[in-house]
């Protein structure tokens, strides 16, 4: 019988720390309680604002077993990189954060187009600079998209270009980090009923579209997402690289 090859059998995920930025609410709250129940030690939330809802998820981390660690911050500022560094090796890194301003391409400008894009793409780069030279074989970094990367959205314009810019960096993070044993893969959720949401001005246009057209029957929810992103994490998906896992239910399917 051959021997099973190192870190294909245990997840560096269990007693380990894991990073999740906009870890405080909605899809990140959600991925950060399934990390913790899937053994992570300590689990670092990544937020901007909201000290309330931050300090609720990490009690309720805590009720599950795992230190809690809040960020505050601008997730790109040098500030809250160096406190991410301080965090020691990263069992998994989920770039969740996402912002943007919802206008009709026509109507944005140069400040709406740098402060999307730099929250939604550039920061990856910036955590995986940091953080990717301390990770061990094994680790995953797994940033959330949207379907908007790749179709053309409402008032989606710049955060679904800086979408598309996210999956293309993963990408390239995939073929750089993969001699150092690290995962890098994207995923893509359909409409998810989140505060998120409350920003765009067809908020119920869309919502009521997403109920019709979803032929799973029903419309994504955040433990949808977090339970792919475990996945990815584990070592049952060892050969997954580079990939955008589209969760939507049959969404983007039907012509």
């Amino acid at each position: 019988m051959s021997a099973e090859k190192p870190g294909r059998s245990v997840s560096p995920l269990r007693g380990g720390t894991v990073l999740v930025t906009g870890g405080s609410r909605g899809i990140g709250k959600a991925i950060a309680l399934r990390l913790a129940r899937e053994g992570a030690a300590r689990v670092a939330i990544g937020y901007l604002r909201g000290d309330l809802a931050a300090e609720e998820t990490a009690a309720e981390l805590q009720t599950l077993g795992a230190d809690a660690v809040l960020v505050r911050g601008n997730i790109s500022s040098k500030r809250v990189l160096e406190q991410v560094a301080e965090l020691g090796p990263l069992a998994a890194l989920i770039h969740n954060a996402a912002t943007g301003v919802a206008r009709p391409a026509l109507e944005t400008d140069t400040r709406h187009w740098d402060w999307t894009l730099n929250a939604n793409a550039r920061a990856l780069l910036q955590l995986a600079q940091v953080a990717a030279p301390g990770m061990t074989s094994g680790s995953s970094i797994v940033a959330i998209s949207s379907l908007g990367s790749s179709r053309v959205l409402e008032n989606y314009t710049l955060v679904g270009t800086s979408k598309a810019a996210l999956e293309a960096l993963v990408r390239y993070l995939a073929v750089e980090l993969a001699p150092r044993g690290i995962r890098v893969n994207a995923v893509s959720g359909g409409l998810v009923e989140t505060g998120a949401l409350e920003h765009f001005p067809n908020r119920e246009e869309m919502l009521r579209m997403g109920r019709e057209r979803t032929p799973a029957g029903r419309m994504v929810t955040p433990e949808d997402i977090a339970g792919v992103v475990a996945f990815l994490l584990s070592p049952a998906a060892e050969m997954i690289r580079g990939q955008t896992i589209i969760v939507d239910g049959g969404f983007s399917l039907p012509a």
